[in-house]
């Protein structure tokens, strides 16, 4: 492996390229610690769209297969590592450019989330999409996976603003998709194509993004109840007649291992938690009013609306629901999202799992848009536990399919949650993803075993995912 090691490290130059075992740890994962990683044969850090295409035409000459990192944060897997492949960060990447008078950024995709907030906030505008992990996700990994976040119910999805990108393909080809045009319906619709392919189809090296004008200030109301499936009942009578710009639940499970480590005073006791904000600039707080209803038609045992404060506070208790729960244990981590509808069947669904399988389920959810997440903790070093965890999380995803829903709504199928893929798209729309995938990458190596089976020559067999068959 060392003599293919120079030959990438003469083809690439100046790149930075990491080869000791100690730099290369760190980049064999994403934030779902597949056991499946492999360790590849060097990781390579480029700083412009040029080294990029260096570095897949050398992957594609010799058929090494290529993984896609933004900043490692993803909870599907679609990160990791391949044996004697390359792992191609892009977190030196981190180049932005406002545009005030269009109301658009240009970034290239190591800056963070939260970066681009920042840089088009300096310049009075907003960045919408909001992940819960915004502060550590890079923009790159947003597009790839589509995420969504907190005030998407209202505002929408990464999809949703991202105007062009530019994409090297597998072959080292750099194509540009889209532009600075909010109107745009040349030929067929590529760019939303490569938004959420997950790394593969192609690597992009810079998005146009959309911005807004800033939002104005948010109104904050919060509920307890004493019974999950009236939350889930006031969250649909709420969105059924109105847009909030958030609306997020948390069961007794994640309110409880969130209070251990904000200590904020949250209600331990309750069932579930929801927590709901208006800019609805209505002089008569118009939302308010049909929030504070809704809640009290299905039994909150309290509603109120919070002073602005609160109301921050209450937000970021939602945002650290996940690494919270992670204190009680590795996670077993869904994304299934279901019709709002039948929001109170997958709450329900999901208890009587937990309750089966003698498994401790977590459920948080973007409750206004039916994105759910049950966060199945599990034991490693308790074989029995670890295999009911298991199963319990192909179950879950199971019964999203059987409500209608997705077995992602934010977090990509990456490789975690492949062997369900078919079970919600059907054959028929896999073997044309398949066909796509066969087009632009004919030898397969791009993100090998991500979405779809690995297909490169040589390349480790299937990973080993929860539920794999």
């Amino acid at each position: 492996m060392s003599g293919r090691r120079d030959a990438l490290r003469a083809a690439l130059g100046d790149i930075v390229v990491l080869t000791e075992p100690a730099a290369v740890e760190p980049y064999r994962r994403d934030r779902a610690l597949d056991p499946g990683a492999g360790v590849p044969l060097a990781v390579v850090l480029p700083e412009t769209t040029a080294q990029v295409q260096a570095v897949m035409r050398w992957a594609s000459e010799h058929g090494v297969p290529v993984t896609p990192r933004g900043a490692g944060t993803g909870l599907s897997g679609g990160a990791t590592a391949i044996e004697g492949g390359i792992v191609l960060g892009t977190e030196r990447m981190r180049a932005v450019r406002i545009d005030v008078d269009t109301r658009m950024a240009v970034v290239q995709p190591g800056l963070l989330n939260a970066e681009v907030k920042a840089a088009a906030a300096a310049a009075g505008l907003w960045y919408p999409p909001d992940p819960a992990s915004f502060e550590i996700c890079s923009i790159g990994g947003n597009a790839a996976t589509n995420a969504g976040g907190l005030c998407c119910v209202k505002y929408g999805v990464t999809a949703d603003y991202v105007l062009g990108a530019e994409v090297v393909l597998a072959d080292g080809r750099a194509v540009v998709l889209g532009g600075p045009r909010l109107k745009d319906v040349a030929g067929l619709s590529m760019l939303k194509l490569f938004v959420g392919s997950e790394g593969t189809l192609g690597v992009i090296t810079e998005l146009t993004l959309r911005l807004l004008p800033a939002p104005p200030p948010a109104r904050t109301v919060v509920a307890w109840f004493d019974g999950t499936e009236r939350a889930a009942a006031a969250v649909f009578a709420i969105a059924s007649r109105i847009r909030p710009s958030m609306l997020e639940y948390m069961d007794r499970i994640s309110v409880n291992a969130v209070e251990d480590v904000l200590h904020m005073g949250l209600r331990r006791d309750a069932a579930a938690l929801v927590v709901a904000r208006s800019d609805d600039q209505h002089p008569g707080g118009a939302e308010i009013a049909v929030m504070l209803r809704a809640f009290a038609d299905h039994g909150a045992t309290e509603a109120f609306e919070a002073d602005p404060a609160a109301g921050e506070r209450f937000a970021q208790a939602r945002r650290m629901a996940i690494p919270a729960v992670e204190r009680l244990g590795p996670l077993l981590m869904e994304d299934v999202g279901v019709p709002l509808p039948l929001l109170a069947d997958l709450v329900k669904g999901v208890e009587a799992i937990a309750a089966e399988r003698g498994v401790a389920i977590a459920f948080i959810a973007h409750a206004g848009d039916g994105n759910t997440h049950p966060l199945i903790v599990h034991d490693p070093a308790d074989p029995d536990l670890t295999e009911r965890a298991r199963l319990a999380y192909g179950e879950v995803m199971d019964l999203a399919i059987r409500l209608g829903g997705t077995i992602t709504g934010e977090h990509g199928v990456g490789r975690l949650k492949r062997p369900w893929l078919a079970g919600q798209i059907g054959d028929d729309l896999l073997g044309i993803s398949r066909e796509v995938k066969r087009a632009l990458d004919p030898g397969g190596i791009l993100n090998p075993g991500v979405i779809f089976a690995a297909e490169v020559p040589d390349a480790p067999g299937e990973p080993a995912v929860p539920g794999a068959q």
